[in-house]
């Protein structure tokens, strides 16, 4: 603007002139290194570019009053555009350098997240196009920047690629808040608008990744699959499509591409990413903000991945290979390579005693009982004693051990599990003992005194009353099994009683005291409990009214009698007993 107004004459080289001659210098480096194929070259090119264009910015010792809200002129920050306008309205010259001004501007606004002085200085550029909207979309597609003239100074980027940019960055932003909040249908018109614009490869696959999320919230998985495998195609950030197409083949009941879309996310995110060189132009992903982790988009660490793999394999049935991903996950977090674990947001995942606790359980199932009974003492040794070395990792363990007067529900859960080992190993003594030295830890326990503060998110889970609840029952019930595997079916009867009374909502419970009553003979009292169960039938409170920790649910589905349809078809025929 300076050398448009100021001017010189032909015989008299000024220092805008000189500027500008560095100027358009360092710019045709600039583009010479985006034009190299070479990438050392195209580096090292760019570097010199960026840094000749700092020291040429210094030179016009221009003075900043950012920061400093009184220096503003009456009439706010719209009446300083206005009047920026209104000047450069005079000179027409002048109105590709105030857009240029402005989109750079804007874009700082943007990553600030300052949207309301964005949308009043969008306004002051679109005054005769958009009738004052406040939708920033459809001011920055109004917004018309006028070409550069010929014999202006030359640039890397000119208003109208900021434009484009912008409006690219701020549609993928919009939609990614609108699929966070749940607005489906226009999440899906702001992210068509970010793909169809100026996107990279790299952020188009987070756009298409975002258009699968969308329209399999939306019920239409075969267009999101559709998404996803052009977002694999892309680019090599497989990350978050692999992430997503886990969730739509869970969604589809597809267990075996499920698995598969975790393994390579596993397998991806182990892979060592090269930093990027300098960037010269002011790219769409550099107006974005830092990843969410609540992003539907954001996949996690490695660690993180190979835990979502785990506890599937887990769920679903696939004991063998949820055991060594579990111990694969353990010694990945033990070894040094990633020195805190940090659970998965969406859904909340385990804190570390938890994690052992579903790897004793994935080992119990796959009949690796010895190795579930080395897991469950490697966590008694630590959540009894806090290792220097890792602090971070146990810190909620040694925070519940010595703050508080009561013992670990994840200690108690630990004998539970040992419990199970032992069964496994016919060890039946040793199994009773550790069912009863669980029984012990949980029956001492009381509610946290207030005193103590709230408890960690972790601690919030393992010891909500349903939990304890659930564990107290399958402790009892698990007693009761053994004491009737040694033909003592009067203790077993009392640990069955004490499990019903302890949860009156769990079927498992009563059925095991219906089998026992059925075999003592004790036939009004089974035809009583008979008639309980059948009344309980609806409520089925078991499956629906809370969730409780996976490990836990692993201990319930061992305990559930495998024959409970078919006593149940024996009373309703026989009517009695």
């Amino acid at each position: 603007m300076a050398h448009k107004t100021l001017g010189s004459s032909a015989s008299h080289v000024s220092c805008l002139d000189l500027w500008r001659e560095k100027n358009d210098q360092l710019v045709r480096q600039a583009k010479v290194a985006e034009d190299s194929s070479l990438p050392l070259r195209r580096q090292q090119l760019a570097r010199d570019a960026l840094e000749g264009l700092r020291g040429l910015l210094c030179s016009l010792r221009v003075l900043e009053t950012q920061g400093q809200p009184e220096a503003r002129p009456e009439h706010g920050l719209r009446g300083l555009w206005d009047s920026a306008l209104r000047v450069s309205s005079l000179l027409p010259e002048l109105l590709p350098a105030f857009h240029h001004l402005a989109g750079l501007q804007a874009a700082l606004w943007l990553t600030t997240n300052r949207l309301g002085d964005l949308t009043l200085l969008l306004q002051t550029l679109t005054v005769s196009q958009s009738r004052a909207s406040e939708d920033v979309l459809l001011l920055l597609k109004t917004w018309r920047p006028p070409a550069e003239e010929s014999d202006a100074p030359l640039t890397l980027q000119d208003a109208r690629g900021l434009r484009d940019v912008l409006l690219t960055a701020f549609a993928y932003r919009q939609g990614l808040q609108e699929l966070i909040t749940g607005s489906l249908p226009k999440a899906l018109s702001s992210l068509h608008e970010a793909a169809s614009g100026l996107c990279p490869r790299s952020l188009l696959v987070q756009v298409y990744t975002a258009l699968g999320t969308c329209l399999r919230k939306m019920g239409s998985p075969q267009r999101a699959l559709l998404y996803l495998v052009a977002a694999l195609k892309e680019g090599s950030t497989w990350g978050p499509p692999l992430l997503e197409a886990s969730r739509l083949y869970q969604q589809l009941g597809n267990i075996a591409a499920e698995i598969e879309s975790l393994e390579l996310l596993v397998e991806a995110l182990s892979i060592t990413r090269i930093p990027e060189a300098h960037q010269l132009l002011i790219e769409v992903e550099l107006l974005l903000p830092r990843p969410d982790p609540a992003s539907p988009l954001h996949c996690g660490t490695q660690s993180q991945a190979k835990y979502l793999l785990a506890s599937r394999c887990l769920q679903t049935g696939r004991a063998a290979d949820a055991a060594e991903h579990y111990l694969d996950l353990l010694a990945l977090l033990l070894d040094g390579s990633e020195l805190k674990f940090s659970p998965p947001p969406c859904p909340p995942g385990p804190c570390m005693p938890e994690l052992f606790l579903e790897a004793a359980a994935a080992l119990i199932q796959a009949g690796r009982a010895q190795d579930a009974l080395t897991v469950c003492e490697e966590l008694l040794s630590r959540t009894s004693f806090l290792l220097p070395k890792r602090p971070r990792l146990w810190e909620d363990a040694r925070r519940r051990t010595k703050e508080s007067p009561h013992s670990s529900p994840w200690v108690s859960a630990t004998h539970l599990l040992q419990g199970q080992a032992w069964v496994q190993l016919g060890a039946q003594k040793e199994a009773i003992s550790e069912y009863s030295r669980c029984l012990e830890l949980l029956f001492r326990a009381t509610p946290k005194d207030e005193e103590q503060g709230p408890a960690s998110s972790c601690e919030q889970g393992c010891t909500s009353d349903m939990a304890l609840q659930q564990l107290r029952t399958a402790a009892l019930i698990s007693r009761g099994l053994e004491w009737v595997a040694l033909g003592q079916d009067i203790k077993a009867l009392q640990d069955f009683l004490l499990s019903v009374q302890m949860c009156p909502g769990n079927q498992d419970a009563s059925y095991h005291l219906l089998q026992t009553l059925r075999r003592l003979d004790r036939r009004d009292e089974a035809t009583a409990l008979w008639r309980r169960l059948e009344a309980q039938t609806e409520l089925l409170l078991e499956n629906t009214a809370w969730s409780l920790p996976l490990y836990l649910e692993t201990c319930l589905g061992w305990i559930r009698p495998p024959d409970r349809e078919t006593l149940r078809e024996e009373f309703q025929t026989s009517g009695d007993l």
